[in-house]
């Protein structure tokens, strides 16, 4: 380790040791989410199985609750249950580097742990440097810098970055999100045969291509994965304007399905679709476990006007990550659902059978909690609408006629409700994971989800039901 990242990582566990016990006693730390022990998290990085050990890294600024210089923190777990945080995995020590490690993936090959990153570098005329690095392994803990393998192509702005690798056959590939000349956004595709030495194929999907207009002026987190026969781009457009119910976040998370040639780089492919439709969902980034299932985590979190705002800045940390869901393709649509080893974290349990709820301001006794999970499979529905309140600061609602599923929650800036909503043909099975400050919200098995963060009274453990329905509900609090 060079002089210098040391003394910055030394920085950052002295930051850490600085506010240890004040952000351990705040009331909206999470209780089964990775969070920061410092600082600003964002982007999931480098998830991978290797040797038998589950390693997630992420974006993470130690020194503020704002977006500066990213390191790249760590932990690792042997179920994705049990994490322990690891020795920070990087530091913007080099001159490539120098205003921040961002975002990447990780691969294993003969035996070793190797993580791609980009590089970024700002410049005192106010223009940005990018190099795509990569940094080697040989227990998953350590990592020796090699530097840049990957240099700015020609045809793209210094908005080029987050680069996922893969293998398929005997090569490895590549895919970056870019920013095209004419600030379109874009995925570039790469091939390499030893991971250090890379050649640019093309883009394989953008802004007037395939078949589309104008989609966002950058594409942020690309991730090409393969399900049920399928090839799925996973991205995060930026520059996406509202239309109706969708795009209505600053930024979107979502995918298309398709069929990439890998030949002729020709990927005809559908319309985008939105992972998410709540409030904090962004980065999503994927990884294949040892016993084949697709993982995902995201960003909790969202660069927006009420980033901050969060009440948790005072406390100096801000955002998590997603709980890890395993994805699956039904009938043309990604299906989201928690992993099974989830299930650990279940005590407490309470069963209730409805055969006649009517009216509102409904509780059922042993139904509330601030760190639980709750499994509702719907029988029957009346007069349209069936409303569930969660510690009186949001609100998960759907109504049968309009065919429409909401989730609210209070405007961390302006105090004024705020709505997400989402078509959906029927609601037949909810499945939702509340921690301290956060929801994740499953419906149909997920065929869609709800993620936000919200910030109740900590004492108000209340869960409240109102409508005319028939139901079966199960709630587990989680330890």
């Amino acid at each position: 380790m060079r002089e210098k990242e040391g003394l910055l990582i030394q920085k950052a566990h002295n930051e850490v040791k600085k506010y240890q016990d004040k952000i351990l006693n705040d009331p909206y730390r999470l209780n089964y989410h990775i969070m920061p022990p410092v600082g600003l998290l964002n982007d999931p990085n480098g998830l991978i199985q290797y040797q038998g050990v589950y390693h997630v890294f992420y974006q993470w600024n130690p020194f503020e609750t704002a977006h500066g210089a990213k390191f790249w923190g760590h932990y690792s777990s042997k179920d994705m249950v049990h994490w322990q945080e690891e020795p920070i995995a990087l530091a913007p020590s080099e001159w490539y580097e120098k205003n921040g490690c961002y975002s990447g993936s990780a691969v294993e090959s003969d035996g070793k742990l190797y993580l791609f990153y980009t590089g970024n570098v700002k410049k005192e005329d106010g223009t940005r440097e990018t190099y795509q690095c990569l940094a080697v392994s040989s227990d998953g803990i350590h990592f020796e810098k090699h530097g840049p393998i990957l240099r700015l192509p020609e045809r793209y702005t210094a908005h080029f970055r987050d680069p996922k690798v893969w293998k398929k056959g005997d090569s490895w590939y590549m895919i970056v999100g870019a920013q095209t000349l004419d600030e379109k956004g874009t995925a570039v595709l790469f091939t390499s045969v030893d991971l250090y030495h890379w050649n640019e194929l093309g883009s394989i999907a953008g802004s007037g291509m395939n078949g589309m207009d104008d989609f966002g002026y950058m594409w942020e987190c690309p991730d090409l994965i393969h399900l049920d026969g399928k090839d799925i781009l996973l991205f995060s457009p930026q520059g996406l304007e509202p239309e109706g119910y969708l795009y209505n976040n600053l930024f979107q998370s979502g995918y298309f399905i398709g069929k990439l040639d890998y030949e002729t780089l020709n990927f005809q492919h559908g319309s985008f679709t939105e992972l998410d439709r709540g409030f904090d969902f962004y980065a999503p980034q994927t990884f294949t476990d040892e016993l084949g299932r697709t993982i995902l985590y995201g960003w909790m979190g969202m660069t927006d006007e009420k980033e901050s705002y969060q009440p948790t800045i005072s406390n100096n940390w801000v955002h998590a990550l997603t709980i890890p869901r395993e994805l699956e393709l039904r009938e043309g649509k990604i299906y989201q659902r928690p992993v099974e080893e989830l299930k650990k974290l279940r005590k407490d349990k309470v069963e209730v059978k409805v055969d006649k709820m009517e009216g509102n301001h409904v509780q059922f006794d042993g139904v509330n909690g601030l760190s639980s999970e709750l499994l509702l499979d719907l029988l029957k529905v009346k007069a349209g609408k069936f409303q569930i309140s969660f510690r009186g600061e949001a609100h998960l609602s759907f109504d049968l006629d309009k065919k429409e599923i909401s989730l609210q929650r209070r405007h961390l800036k302006t105090g004024a409700l705020e709505t997400r909503t989402c078509k959906i043909s029927s609601v037949s099975k909810l499945h939702i994971f509340m921690d301290h400050s956060s929801l994740e919200i499953f419906i149909n098995d997920g065929e869609e989800v709800f993620t936000a963060r919200y910030f109740p009274n900590p004492k108000d453990e209340t869960i409240i039901f109102h409508g005319e329905a028939e139901f079966r509900l199960t709630k587990w609090n989680l330890g």
